[in-house]
């Protein structure tokens, strides 16, 4: 069976630009590194460029546009959709309504970079073969936005002359010819394939790759290396189970530079209405998730192995899990009404109850072992 290609729903445009700037990424950008070098200035305009796309994409066109996370002044406004375009992930607008579909049909037909297709779909397939895209019609709210529908009329001229020829012009008046050419190569189009590839693999490794500590209902997941290519968005799971959410990282320890920076604009009044969701209701469905887990696997027959072998070590874990998941049924069930009723828990008992969550995961983790140890 011949394996073809469908050339007639191949999107040239937007195929012909990924290729064509990930080929001058890997061809172009290298021989100008060989032949002059870098030197500070092309280095932090790199450097910039990335944070300013990058951070409009997760902080401007994710959280705030899509999710309505939380509120912002006009000038965040205004620098996330023109920093946001020179990513040249299209429109606010686009970009939006592409997203709420995502996760109105995660994992279905009508996801647009849905992963049961594959990898490379979810990853860049989509966009090489979106030849007709259905008009946005759950954006009713950007629609109203003056400043979103601005940007969505000049998206292409602010992302070429804001992305491309100001960074050329700034390395011009750096140090000429030399300058420009290694700006536009290093700050313009390398940048440029940096940061969308690094918002592809949300789509396509963040849904492959990872844990699934808040729910299993989808297949997105939560992968700290992620977190630290894409200014926090990796906690995939997390955003799929609590979109609305400002957060994407929640631990103290978690990888979240939007968070942070979201978080700091409130200090100075240039962000507000921050959405949290509340500590017993994350809780609850790690909670929910521990069970789940925990029921699947006690209903799971011992194999033929096991049964023969009599496996001591194995046979007494699982004794071990059944009472764990006991104990957690009663705790969910204590949370689950507290919750219902909004009664005040205390931070004690919350990480009492967590803690059984992080136990009866750690000894499903070591069940696994034993099988695959064959003890």
């Amino acid at each position: 069976m011949k394996f073809r290609i469908p050339l007639r729903r191949i999107n040239w445009t937007t195929s012909g630009f990924l290729v064509l700037t990930a080929f001058i990424s890997v061809t172009a950008a290298p021989w100008y590194l060989w032949q002059f070098g870098i030197d500070a200035f092309q280095l932090v305009l790199f450097g910039f460029y990335v944070l300013a796309t990058g951070m409009s994409i997760t902080l401007g066109y994710h959280r705030l546009f899509a999710h309505r996370a939380f509120a912002a002044s006009t000038p965040v406004r205004l620098a996330t959709l023109l920093f946001g375009a020179c990513a040249f992930e299209h429109s606010a607008l686009n970009w939006v309504s592409d997203h709420r579909r995502h996760h109105k049909h995660v994992d279905e037909k009508e996801d647009p970079y849905d992963i049961s297709k594959g990898f490379f779909w979810a990853h860049i397939g989509w966009l090489f073969f979106k030849l007709r895209p259905e008009p946005p019609n759950n954006v009713a709210d950007l629609e109203k936005d003056g400043l979103v529908m601005w940007q969505h009329r000049w998206v292409h001229l602010i992302a070429i002359v804001v992305g491309l020829l100001l960074p050329a012009a700034l390395g011009y008046v750096w140090n000429g010819g030399q300058g420009a050419l290694g700006a536009f190569l290093i700050a313009g189009v390398t940048r440029i394939v940096v940061v969308q590839h690094s918002t592809f693999f949300i789509n396509s490794l963040c849904h492959c790759v990872g844990r699934q500590p808040y729910s299993s209902r989808c297949s997105a997941r939560d992968s700290g290396l992620m977190a630290l290519l894409t200014f926090g968005e990796g906690y995939h799971n997390f955003h799929h189970a609590f979109q609305h959410d400002y957060r994407n990282g929640i631990r103290r320890w978690s990888f979240d530079p939007t968070k942070w920076a979201i978080w700091l604009m409130e200090r100075i009044g240039l962000t507000s209405n921050l959405r949290r969701v509340a500590p017993e209701k994350i809780l609850l469905a790690e909670m929910a998730e521990a069970k789940r887990q925990a029921h699947a696997r006690l209903n799971v027959e011992p194999t033929a192995d096991h049964a023969k072998a009599k496996h001591v070590n194995w046979h007494r874990a699982t004794e071990i899990l059944h009472e764990l998941s006991e104990k957690l049924a009663a705790s969910y069930h204590d949370l689950d009404q507290a919750v219902a009723d909004q009664a005040e828990v205390s931070r004690r008992i919350l990480d009492k109850w967590h803690a059984q969550t992080r136990e009866i995961l750690d000894h499903l983790a070591y069940i696994g072992h034993l099988e695959a140890a064959g003890e």
